[in-house]
């Protein structure tokens, strides 16, 4: 049975806690991001070492493995928009379905201990490459084609809710 589409602006949380997954933008610096996504990639892998990783919970949620396969791939173009903004005046971002791209990438099919690997390998890359920026980028745009409009700094802190918040749809855990 396919998964409902998720359609939702999840731009709010820029400005309002996440009631779920408890995620406050107001409360960090982009600065602290880095650590965030590290510490967030290393609970990934017991989620995918779970027995029965590939079962969804019900006909509309993703399983434990698709979120995880999601959620690499959400490091991974993250990783590509910053580039973007670093590197262009105002980049616009191409869009991208991620429920198309769970399908068409057979996510739950894939093996759930390189998917461990990847996620945590493409999550330290981003690590890596938002520690690096410099205080003057932190103000450089971006835009999707939706009209959003980012700085690296409220991309940082919008991109890093994402795997939060995934993880608290499958652990039903709050980060602190």
């Amino acid at each position: 049975m396919p998964i409902t589409p998720d359609t939702k602006d999840w731009t709010w949380v820029l400005e309002r806690p996440c009631a779920e997954c408890g995620f406050d933008a107001a409360t960090g610096s982009p600065t602290e991001v880095p650590e965030l996504i590290r510490r967030n990639a290393a609970a990934w892998p017991a989620v995918l070492d779970r027995p029965e990783v590939q079962r969804r919970p019900n006909g509309s949620t993703w399983s434990p493995l698709e979120y995880s396969a999601h959620v690499r791939d959400v490091f991974r173009l993250a990783r590509i928009r910053l580039s973007l903004m670093l590197d262009e005046p105002d980049p616009m971002f191409a869009n991208w379905d991620q429920d198309e791209t769970a399908e068409t990438e057979r996510y739950n099919e894939q093996d759930p201990a390189v998917v461990a690997v990847d996620l945590v390998d493409e999550a330290e890359l981003l690590a890596k490459e938002l520690a690096a920026v410099e205080e003057e980028q932190w103000t450089r745009r971006g835009r999707r084609s939706d009209g959003a409009v980012f700085t690296v700094a409220s991309f940082a802190v919008y991109i890093v809710h994402d795997p939060i918040h995934h993880l608290w749809d499958v652990t039903d855990r709050r980060e602190t």
